[in-house]
């Protein structure tokens, strides 16, 4: 069976799969680009928790710069890179917050450090200093001691609904393999494919 034949969350769970062996560090780590309202592109690197048929989903915390963008302009970009398998993935689509419920339990599944470290930061604003960052971990240790640390009301997930997603693989002489899938109506889950010029 061809890739034009396939399901693209079916080839991207099998790229992932084969990236994941090969690549030990992130290979879940993707690019987002996201512009506001001002029109301006912003990118930067963040982790891919979740996907499906239904998107791709990323955490973050809420006053961040690239949530606001998100606010402003509900459409984002993804690229996926892997230089060991030379290959990447494009997506393109539309974001919404995921429910608070979702939220609450992948929050619950991260390293106590890691939720503590969410309430601690003020994400993307000014620090004086380490030692302002650390006594902010510090000071959330000792309020929730040893109980269950609950998710903070400024931090909370996105998922990208893909509408484009576009695979592509390094060939010799540059001829590089490249095969478009677009959602041919919004939510329908149903997609035509491509194959475009390198």
């Amino acid at each position: 069976m061809g890739i034009k034949d396939r399901d693209p969350f079916e080839i991207f769970t099998g790229w992932l799969d084969k990236a994941s062996g090969i690549e030990h560090n992130n290979p879940n780590a993707m690019t987002l680009a996201t512009a506001g309202k001002d029109g301006r592109p912003s990118a930067r690197m963040v982790l891919l928790k979740d996907f499906g048929p239904e998107g791709f989903t990323f955490y973050t915390n809420l006053d961040s710069p690239k949530s606001h963008q998100l606010r402003e302009n509900p459409y984002a970009a993804l690229l996926f890179h892997w230089k060991t398998l030379d290959r990447q993935v494009r997506i393109e689509g539309w974001v919404e917050q995921v429910p608070d419920k979702e939220a609450d339990a992948y929050f619950a599944s991260r390293p106590r450090t890691s939720q503590l470290g969410a309430w601690a930061s003020h994400q993307s604003q000014p620090l004086d200093g380490w030692a302002e960052l650390e006594k902010r971990v510090a000071m959330y240790t000792a309020k929730f001691h040893v109980g269950p640390v609950p998710r903070p009301d400024f931090w909370s997930g996105f998922r990208l609904h893909a509408e484009r997603i576009e695979f592509w693989k390094q060939g010799n002489f540059r001829l590089h393999k490249r095969f478009v899938f677009t959602e041919t109506e919004r939510g329908t889950g149903k997609w035509s494919v491509q194959q475009v010029y390198p």
